[in-house]
């Protein structure tokens, strides 16, 4: 199923998208929910980012670029970091480039939503915890990165977290391609083999830190290929099987000191 939050009449729906037709629900989208009855045409409304998180975590440097540069021993503590829900923005929605530079960094990303309680879980029982998949892309201001490689202000600007356009439940996550397209031309296309922390590994190690509610995203790492963009760029970050995640960047008006 693909589920899809969306605006229409100035008001915010949830439903699950079938063609060009949205069925409205309600409930619980991580528990017991129901149709409405209502039907909406694709055309008509604003998709928005298919869920509001309860918290997103993100990895680093988490591709190769060949199965050859995996490593034969995997990172004691992988290098994990939060980025905060105020960045979260749908499909269309600008990009926000900060005051003071000119150039920020995209990252195409596969997001895994949590759908139950996690705690302590073993890497063979993951997918149980799973929800669901969309497409996030993990804008990145590295001038704002920490001399000593905290990455927490140039990863938390508002804007920088785009997610959507759907929430995909039947998806195989290790048969899939993350790609990510600048202005029509690709620049990001890797299959999500050559990841470094694999998805049930990484998922398990965060629930032995951490316990995982239903809502929250996991950003799990961009291919090799990402770079510096700046305004009037147009990134399409896509996974076939999800869909097309597009955002333009604008620089910001206002000067605000940081």
């Amino acid at each position: 199923m693909k589920f899809a939050r969306f605006l229409w009449n100035e008001t915010v729906y949830t439903g699950v998208i079938n063609d060009d037709v949205i069925k409205e629900i309600k409930g619980n989208l991580f528990g017991e929910w129901e149709y409405t009855g209502n039907e909406f045409s694709k055309n008509e409304v604003k998709l928005l980012a298919p869920l509001d998180p309860n918290k997103i975590i993100g990895i680093g440097a988490n591709f190769v670029a060949k199965l050859e540069d995996l490593p034969d021993e995997l990172p004691e503590i992988p290098v994990f970091f939060f980025k905060p829900t105020s960045s979260v923005i749908g499909p269309e929605d600008p990009i926000i480039i900060p005051s003071g530079i000119n150039e920020v960094k995209f990252e195409s990303e596969l997001a895994v939503i949590i759908g139950k309680e996690a705690k302590n879980v073993p890497e063979l029982e993951v997918l149980d915890y799973v929800f669901g998949y969309t497409v996030g892309n993990d804008v990145t201001a590295p001038q704002f990165f920490h001399q000593d490689g905290h990455w927490t202000i140039g990863k938390s600007f508002d804007t920088f977290t785009p997610l959507g356009p759907v929430i995909e439940t039947e998806l195989d996550p290790f048969n899939i391609k993350v790609t990510a397209r600048l202005n029509g031309i690709e620049k990001q296309n890797s299959p999500t083999e050559l990841m470094i922390i694999p998805i049930r590994k990484m998922i398990s190690y965060l629930s032995k830190v951490m316990t995982l509610k239903p809502g929250d995203v996991i950003l799990t790492g961009s291919p090799v290929g990402a770079e510096l963009v700046g305004e009037g760029d147009v990134i399409e970050c896509e996974i076939k099987e999800i869909g097309t995640l597009r955002n333009t960047f604008v620089m910001k008006k206002e000067n605000v000191n940081v």
